[in-house]
């Protein structure tokens, strides 16, 4: 059977459970038709490079699967249809990547980087004078 990658924009305002869903959804359909989800990944929230339906970010959540030339159609018309869904892709693949994708592995390494999002200690400058040096009586 034929690989695909198929990778969905959801829109920014729908909770989480609610994405997860709609991933469920389109596992359902690939499924229902013959076919085998490999690897779902949900890449979370994240901004765009344009504002799509005044959407200025998106939940991105891809699927691996194989599965006959037919469950594309169906997959596709399913996603086209649903409100929520603002941008959808479908690729044949030769093979799928092993592993986390390059996106998750880029959301791990920024993650690492920036420890859990805070931005650090910036340390002593060393060239300022201590506040009470400021006052005077």
């Amino acid at each position: 059977m034929p690989l695909y990658e198929h990778v969905f924009l959801a829109r920014q305002d729908l909770a989480q459970a609610q994405v997860d869903a709609l991933a469920e959804t389109a596992t359902n359909i690939i499924q229902d038709n013959g076919g085998k989800v490999v690897k779902t990944e949900t890449w979370g929230l994240r901004s765009l490079a344009y504002r799509i339906q005044k959407n200025r970010k998106a939940h991105y959540v891809a699927l691996d699967f194989e599965a006959p030339a037919n469950v594309i159609a169906e997959l596709e018309r399913q996603t086209q249809i649903n409100e929520d869904v603002i941008r959808y892709m479908t690729i044949r693949v030769d093979a799928h990547e092993q592993g986390p994708s390059a996106m998750m592995r880029r959301n791990e390494r920024d993650r690492g980087r920036r420890g859990d999002g805070e931005r650090g200690e910036r340390g002593d400058r060393g060239d300022r004078r201590p506040r009470d040096e400021f006052e005077e009586a």
